[in-house]
């Protein structure tokens, strides 16, 4: 390995260099060999000769005047097939005991989009859910929010899309794990091993524990894995980042280190130019796509953080899991007036679609309005029209319950994809009156309805 340079600094999350060589460039990775150990540093700084660099893992052991040379290359990630079923760390290494022997690799930073290669065609991505396809329908390169805190079934959704996703179209999907709990990676891991989903995707984790560096730099080594199933593949990967806020707060910590002078609330300068880097890898081509749901941390429930606002200007949409939806027993928990996307519009989902939502909405807001009169003067206060809202509003709520396949063990429900027509013409059905008849019950957790009850025939409850 050639020798670039030598070390004249050295502190937990920086190392300074005294450069020998004038090909160094910013993003090469720096290796120094001593006591049986390899340590690795990531240029992030040149000022004439010095070089600033952040190590990948700890520190200690190193000292001054230690020689450190030029990994070719830069930061590598695995570039093919083996990528799936596998957990790797923020710099591509396997940490989950395999021994496999490495196809090919790739520059985590090498790839970049041209304007000429990006689709806008967006075909629509049916997931098989209704209450997603029906209030937030995807588009094949959407980049989506997925908000929820702890307990009200994001990893059941997330593995749920997976599942779909998979059966559908083949596709496999990548999770990139962003400075989160360590055992929240493992119950992941074994999550997916048990529903037999860890062959269909592949991970990676810079878990909280870990460096700031390491933190920062999962997104990029997870995004090459996505570009290799988009581009060599030609599939439509489902990319799930959790969290991208940590991915900031990283970066955060890294300009603290490197004494720049921060922005407001002590985001770094370059937090802007920091998330489009990573968003504009988010994309369509006319060979696949990359959709993508990414979970966000809001700091004191602030929706207007300068960092929340910079995420959600390239977001098409979100997906708000709701607690409150969750107590009353309706999984997936969505709420449906917090959740949106940009495909609500006449010209990407038909005239038919959007007027459904907008009709679906208007009834379930009424029925919030009417709850609060029920629950002063009762029931029978209500207008004949009122009551008629009333009922097939609570219809609706149920009707978009799921039964899913990860939950069939728990359930006992066997899971169902349901097509988009089949939904629409379920919603429009329920709108019109035709399920009056039926018990609101017996619309709980039910894939499609198959107009059973325009032949007066009774909609075979079943239990969750």
């Amino acid at each position: 390995m050639k020798v670039v340079g030598k070390i004249i600094s050295i502190s937990e999350l920086s190392v300074k260099v005294l450069l020998m060589d004038d090909n160094v460039q910013l993003r090469d990775i720096l290796v120094c060999k001593y006591n049986d150990q390899e340590y690795e540093f990531e240029v992030v700084e040149l000022e004439e000769n010095i070089a600033s660099l952040l190590p990948f893992k700890r520190v200690n052991g190193l000292r001054k005047g230690l020689e450190v040379g030029l990994k070719e290359g830069g930061l590598q990630m695995e570039y093919s097939p083996k990528i799936l079923g596998r957990i790797y760390n923020s710099f591509g290494v396997g940490i989950d005991g395999k021994k496999e022997k490495s196809e090919a690799t790739k520059n985590v930073y090498e790839r970049k989009l041209s304007v000429a290669e990006i689709s806008i065609k967006n075909n629509p991505l049916w997931t098989g859910i209704k209450v997603i396809d029906f209030f937030a329908p995807l588009q094949k390169g959407y980049k989506m929010g997925l908000l929820g805190g702890a307990g009200v079934g994001k990893t059941v959704l997330i593995k749920e899309l997976i599942n779909n996703v998979y059966k559908k179209f083949k596709s496999n999907a990548i999770f990139i794990g962003i400075g989160e709990r360590s055992r929240e990676g493992k119950e992941l891991y074994d999550d997916m091993k048990a529903d037999d989903l860890l062959d269909k995707m592949s991970m990676v984790f810079g878990q909280m524990g870990e460096s700031p560096c390491a933190r920062s730099k999962a997104i990029y080594s997870g995004l090459t894995s996505a570009e290799f199933l988009r581009d060599q593949k030609g599939q439509d990967v489902l990319l799930f980042i959790d969290n991208i806020y940590r991915f900031i707060q990283a970066k955060s910590e890294i300009s603290t280190e490197l004494k720049r002078i921060p922005i407001e609330n002590g985001y770094p300068t370059t937090m802007a130019s920091d998330i489009s880097e990573v968003e504009e890898r988010i994309n369509s081509t006319e060979t696949g796509s990359i959709t993508s749901f990414q979970a966000i941390y809001i700091p004191a429930d602030d929706i207007t953080d300068d960092a929340v606002q910079s995420i959600t200007t390239h977001l098409d949409g979100q997906i708000v899991l709701d607690r409150k939806v969750a107590e009353k027993g309706l999984y997936p928990a969505i709420n449906v007036f917090k959740s949106s996307s940009k495909a609500i519009d006449p010209e990407k989902i038909g005239k038919r679609h959007y007027d459904l939502v907008q009709e679906t909405l208007k009834y379930l807001s009424r029925y919030e309005e009417l709850e609060e009169i029920i629950a002063v003067l009762g029931i029978d206060e209500l207008s004949e029209e009122d009551k008629l809202i009333f009922y097939r509003s609570r219809k609706l709520r149920n009707y978009f319950t799921q039964p899913l396949f990860v939950s069939e063990n728990y359930t006992g429900i066997p899971g169902e994809m349901v097509d988009i027509e089949d939904t629409l013409q379920d919603v429009e059905d329920i709108l019109n009156g035709v399920y009056d008849d039926i018990d609101e019950e017996k619309l709980l957790f039910r894939g499609k309805l198959n107009g059973e009850s325009r032949e007066k025939e009774p909609v075979e409850q079943q239990q969750q």
